[in-house]
């Protein structure tokens, strides 16, 4: 193992996820104990060029394991898609003496890094945090288990009023560009239909689907569906849809935006990202850049960028079988 690398820097970019706090200090602590200097940047690419940096040690992040969000604030960057931007970015980075970065975030922030890395030739390495685990080389990302749980318990709490009036409600989940997030959560809280932007079901097939839910007995449902879904213009343009086609159905809707991304992480988003954040120190310190830290098979694994960011991942068909089979 070859160690180049003594001072390295962490930040988040892009949409928090619960969970970043979580791997912020575990390569903050992984950092002290292999005896290398660790420096925060604050609000992503945009700290970056400004300079706000903090120097942090293992006691710098007490208490933040359990905390949503991130510490460390978290901005979108113009100014870092141009030449003249990164270029103050790097000279912020060798004015302090910094060898290296960890970015944790998604598909845009690897994109900076990977770009960052190819005209500076500086050493980079991605943790992925969002909440939408659209990332390729990777099974989970850092939040996706905290937003999906999120997600069914407010289901959970829908149903009790749904069933108590007899109503019909669309809950429109995250999910722009894939449906992760609405088909986990609805299967694992029991939903009538689910509708994501994989698959194109079409209006008649969603009134056949409530239909049939009305015939054997339903007294009311629970439609699940992810912002990115094709087959209306927005969620309130299916309730207009169906109440003018089905108008035995008293149909409310229910939007959770960004409480999604709220609430303390999970165990499970705790322990991935503090498995994700010791890689992360150990790969940069054994030559390697340009890589994110994936998990496969409860194995962690290293991917290239350029591999993660090419194209989003795609949903998991066994799951769809399942989901039909149980709303049946």
């Amino acid at each position: 193992m070859t160690n180049k690398i003594k001072k390295i820097a962490v930040f988040t970019s892009g949409g928090d996820s619960p969970g970043m706090n979580a791997a912020i200090r575990s390569v903050v602590r992984t950092c002290a104990f292999l005896k290398l200097e660790c420096v925060a940047i604050y609000r992503g690419y945009q700290g970056m060029i400004d300079g706000d940096f903090k120097n942090m040690d293992a006691r710098s992040v007490n208490n933040i394991i359990n905390k949503g969000g991130t510490v460390l604030k978290s901005a979108r960057c113009e100014d870092f898609r141009t030449k003249e931007g990164r270029q103050k970015a790097y000279d912020q980075l060798r004015a302090n003496n910094i060898d290296a970065f960890v970015v944790i975030g998604g598909n845009g922030s690897f994109a900076g890094a990977q770009l960052f890395n190819e005209e500076f030739d500086f050493p980079v390495m991605g943790i992925p945090g969002t909440i939408d685990n659209d990332i390729i080389g990777t099974s989970f990302t850092i939040g996706f288990d905290t937003a999906i749980n999120t997600v069914v318990e407010a289901i959970d709490k829908i149903r009790d009023t749904a069933s108590s009036h007899n109503r019909l409600f669309f809950v429109e989940v995250m999910g722009r560009d894939v449906g992760h997030i609405a088909l986990n959560a609805g299967v694992g809280a029991g939903a009538e239909e689910i509708l994501i932007p994989e698959q194109n079901l079409g209006l008649e097939r969603l009134l056949d689907s409530l239909k049939r839910s009305k015939k054997s007995g339903k007294s009311s449902s629970i439609v699940i569906v992810a912002e990115g879904d094709k087959i209306g213009k927005n969620v309130f343009q299916l309730k207009e849809y169906v109440e003018e086609h089905l108008p035995i159905y008293d149909v409310r809707v229910s939007v959770l935006g960004h409480m999604q991304r709220g609430g303390n992480p999970t165990c499970f988003d705790r322990v991935l990202a503090s498995r994700m954040g010791v890689r992360a120190v150990e790969a940069l310190i054994e030559g390697k850049t340009n890589y994110m830290v994936g998990v496969r098979d409860t194995k962690l694994v290293l991917v290239p960028i350029s591999e993660a960011i090419k194209e989003h991942t795609k949903i998991n068909t066994e799951l769809i079988k399942v989901s039909d089979i149980m709303t049946t």
